[in-house]
């Protein structure tokens, strides 16, 4: 653990004060607290860092000049900045020897052949002779086999290009979980940057639709600064007033400005359908007694519950690795009164194999939910593969001795987006629709934000949704209203 500076050299803070004043500058308060934050950090060991600062507010060039600093109190350290791109890795490598070269408290730090002073990596004057520079810059991308750091600095690592997709948030995670093969022991790894995702690196919650138990970067030390205090006043007043704040909030979407400016992890883009809107429950459902003849889901009880299944032989592991159309089953409850209640989204798996094999080994998957949840009813898509699966679903459930459960064969004919829009943006925008915490928190909420009317992002359990809803029946008028018990199911194929 690093305690003093060796030799009584300058701390960060002076080191930042001092190249601000060559370049004719004051420090900004917000600059000073970020580098007391960080000179404090580091001479307390923290080995794992994360900066968070809005837009525009010179969070890079400020970690060049940490960079530049570390490399000023050891010339013998070795620093990997990596990046969206190597583009973007270079200009901090570019910013750094921009320093090196200009700040007074770096004098003799220039290597003296120009070989060392290159574009993407150089080498300071230093005692040690070593294979790897003092610094170097890589994109998220490059192969970094082989490579060794002291001090790796993910420098906006998260951008639309390495987040925009569930795939792509997938092989950032899987890219920057290589930092522990590069990194020296007691290495120090520095996050900064802005997220640009709901399911960001940065957040502070498991996002447990990709797959994590724990946010990505649990137990780092973290230090956010928001366009805004806790007041409500300018971090940054001198350069943000109030006035150019509202400029930049008008001319921003609503996401874009609480993403990049106040650090919440949201969807940069305004989505059609706002996953906010739905109601989030954890009730258990209560399948019916002679009593009680109807489905229950908290204090509310069910006129119809059923299974929409649109399979599909394109989503191969549990990881959610696509190839094609994923299979997905909706179990949606309705009340009669408007209200529809998502309680289960299963995006089965498909085992590589026949098609005959991947539909038996997903009608056994089904069949166990369906036998766990009591449902009566299965309406199965027979567009495409579905055509193939009537039979083997049916034997199937006479397997598990399921002989009252009736499966409905549908065939759909509108197209997807009219069917979304047309079937479920209403109920959503009226808050209509509930849906179970795990609903929410799996894949279906995610495509849910990501989905675009143009086309992008994922719609298999978006579609199976509106499937499932088209088949419920119209809500019962107030005039006509049932009182007393109602047959939770009256369209059972028995």
């Amino acid at each position: 653990m690093e305690t003093a500076d060796p030799g009584g050299k300058e701390g960060f803070v002076t080191f930042l004060d001092r190249w601000n004043a060559e370049q004719g500058l004051k420090t900004p308060g917000l600059h000073t607290d970020m580098a007391g934050w960080l000179e404090r950090r580091w001479r307390a060991g923290s080995k794992e860092l994360l900066l968070l600062a809005f837009r525009d507010s010179g969070k890079s060039t400020l970690i060049g000049l940490f960079c530049a600093w570390l490399l000023y109190l050891d010339a013998n350290r070795r620093v990997m900045v990596l990046a969206a791109d190597t583009h973007l890795a270079k200009k901090m490598v570019r910013t750094v020897k921009r320093i090196v070269e200009r700040h007074p408290l770096c004098q003799g730090m220039k290597p003296p052949k120009p070989d060392l002073w290159g574009a993407e990596e150089f080498a300071i004057a230093r005692d040690k002779v070593g294979r790897d520079p003092s610094m170097v810059a890589k994109g998220i991308t490059a192969n970094v086999t082989g490579s060794h750091a002291d001090i790796v600095v993910c420098d906006d690592v998260e951008v639309p290009n390495t987040c925009g997709t569930a795939e792509k948030r997938q092989e950032l995670r899987q890219r920057l979980g290589e930092i522990a093969y590069v990194l020296s022991p007691g290495g120090t790894q520095l996050y900064i940057g802005t997220p640009h995702s709901f399911q960001s690196i940065y957040s502070q919650r498991a996002c447990v639709e990709e797959g994590e138990e724990g946010p990505f970067l649990d137990g780092f030390e973290r230090l956010e600064r928001p366009i805004l205090t806790e007041t409500g006043a300018s971090a940054w007043p001198e350069r943000f007033t109030p006035e150019s704040i509202d400029r930049i909030r008008r001319r921003s979407s609503a996401n874009k400005f609480a993403s990049q400016m106040m650090l919440r992890p949201v969807s940069l883009e305004d989505g059609r359908l706002d996953v906010d809107r739905l109601v989030a429950y954890d009730w258990d459902l209560i399948e019916p007694k002679l009593a009680a003849p109807d489905f229950r889901l908290g204090p509310h009880r069910l006129r119809s519950l059923r299974v929409w299944w649109d399979p599909a032989v394109g989503l191969r592991d549990k990881k959610r690795r696509r190839a094609g159309d994923g299979s997905v089953a909706i179990l949606l409850g309705e009340d009669g009164e408007g209200r529809f209640f998502i309680h289960r989204a299963l995006y089965l798996t498909v085992p590589a194999g026949s098609e005959e094999t991947a539909g038996a080994a997903q009608c056994r998957e089904l069949v166990a939910m369906v036998a766990d949840t009591g449902v009566r009813l299965i309406h199965l898509e027979v567009n495409g593969v579905g055509a193939f699966l009537p039979e083997t679903l049916r034997r199937t459930l006479f397997e598990r001795g399921l002989t009252k459960v009736s499966v409905l064969e549908q065939r759909s004919v509108q197209a997807k987006v009219d069917r979304i829009l047309g079937t479920i943006d209403g109920p959503l925008h009226a808050s209509l629709i509930y849906a179970h915490d795990s609903v929410i928190a799996g894949p279906l909420g995610r495509e849910m934000r990501e989905w675009r009317p143009r086309g992008r992002g994922h719609d298999d359990g978006l579609d199976a949704l509106a499937g499932a809803m088209s088949m419920c029946p119209r809500p019962r008028p107030d005039h006509t209203r049932q009182t007393g018990p109602i047959l939770a199911q009256s369209d059972f194929d028995l």
